[in-house]
């Protein structure tokens, strides 16, 4: 049974599931970046309950990845925007979608505005300037690590 929390684990993947993981959250992300902003609309194409959506969105304003914004004040109702932490996950959001792709054919393609090209997250060497897959990738301890250990490749042919 996993563990309802990760918040003692020195792991950042740990740690990011402790902000991602519900089941929600990166499916209102993705409608936000979509251009989903308002409650009702999330509501509408999610069918998710108001009372999770509350919540999650309430979670997501104190996590800093989407801010609210008042945009009618009687009724007070507010727009749901991403910020520049939510902008982040961006690369994931379409990793996830391009994943998925063998399991069924994608519904909505994402594409260069400027070209109209697909396009695709992809791990890069920002000293090599080269895109690196599993097959040549490593791990080692970082600064937050308790030792120096290294892990070696991740992939073992």
């Amino acid at each position: 049974m996993l563990p309802s929390s990760y918040a003692g684990q020195a792991c950042p993947i740990a740690r990011s599931l402790e902000v991602v993981g519900e089941r929600w959250t990166l499916l209102i992300l993705r409608d936000a970046f979509l251009g989903v902003r308002r409650f009702d609309d999330f509501q509408a194409r999610l069918e998710v309950s108001r009372a999770v959506l509350t919540r999650r969105l309430a979670a997501l304003v104190d996590d800093g990845l989407l801010r609210r914004e008042r945009y009618q004040a009687r009724p007070e109702r507010f727009e749901y925007l991403p910020t520049e932490r939510a902008l982040d996950l961006w690369p994931t959001i379409l990793s996830l979608a391009r994943w998925s792709e063998p399991i069924a054919p994608p519904e909505r393609e994402f594409v260069h505005e400027a070209c109209g090209t697909i396009v695709y997250a992809a791990v890069r060497c920002p000293h090599c300037d080269v895109d690196v897959d599993a097959a040549h990738a490593a791990s080692r301890g970082g600064p937050g690590y308790p030792t120096d250990e290294s892990f070696g490749p991740l992939l073992v042919s």
